[in-house]
């Protein structure tokens, strides 16, 4: 997709395309496999610039197809460089960063009052959490005791513009969460197995608390050249990085 639409902001995708990958094989419910099924749960991709591991889940599930990806960010297409809530399978529209997750709060409210069963998953940059809309949504969900939302973030030190110590240092985001009244774990979030266990151990607590799961990653992961290097957070690929990086990611797969 990078590379077909001579875009940006791979690096941020790569941080978080594992947690996504658990949650659409493991977690996420979707009657008949259909993005906008009734009684979904949602997922709210508050870090909106990291929408290409998004669409490479909804590729895996049939949501979208070759020529979504083959066409991404051209001109005519329907697949845009943030989330769109336009696109099935998107539920916000986001790239203002810090709004998507009070979103996620009010979805995960709606479903308290309406008496469903549907649990709300939002997935922030820890860049991101330097907004105070952010902390609103935080002391709301843990007043209304939403034990239906699941806050992940995505801790990989790194913001547009530098380091989130260099930008506005966060200190340690889990105490910060447990202060709030959410119930958190830290995990290594290209853990797969770290990332399938905190879910369910959240889910399963009897604490009426909102969860909360801080994953350690690295922007860039996978391309030795992209990892700990925040020229990718704009950096658009050329040929040769292109056949590099490709060759990389399968060697990983391998």
């Amino acid at each position: 997709m990078a590379w077909h639409g001579k875009t940006v902001h791979i690096g941020c995708a790569f941080s978080i395309v594992e947690l996504l990958a658990v949650l659409h094989r493991n977690h996420l419910r979707f009657n008949d496999n259909q993005p906008d099924a009734q009684g979904r749960d949602y997922l709210v991709l508050s870090k909106g610039h990291g929408v290409m591991a998004q669409y490479a889940c909804m590729l895996e599930r049939g949501w979208l197809n070759a020529k979504h990806v083959t066409e991404y960010f051209a001109d005519g297409s329907d697949l845009k460089g943030l989330s769109d809530s336009r696109i099935p399978g998107l539920e916000v529209t986001s790239g203002s960063l810090g709004h998507g997750f009070s979103v996620g709060v009010g979805m995960a409210m709606g479903a308290k009052l309406n008496g469903t069963d549907q649990k709300v998953y939002a997935l922030v940059g820890d860049g991101e959490i330097n907004e105070g809309p952010i902390w609103e949504g935080a002391l709301f969900a843990a007043h209304h005791q939403l034990n239906n939302l699941m806050l992940i973030v995505d801790e990989n030190g790194f913001q547009a513009m530098g380091t989130t110590d260099e930008v506005l240092a966060l200190g340690s985001i889990a105490d910060k969460l447990n202060a709030f009244g959410f119930e958190t774990m830290s995990i290594d979030g290209h853990d797969e197995k770290a990332i399938d266990d905190a879910v369910t151990t959240l889910w399963a607590s009897r604490l009426t608390k909102p969860k909360a799961i801080v994953a350690k990653t690295v922007k860039g992961k996978g391309v030795s050249f992209m990892e700990h290097n925040n020229m990718w957070h704009y950096t658009r690929l050329n040929e040769e990085t292109y056949a590099q990086a490709c060759a990389e990611v399968m060697k990983g797969q391998a």
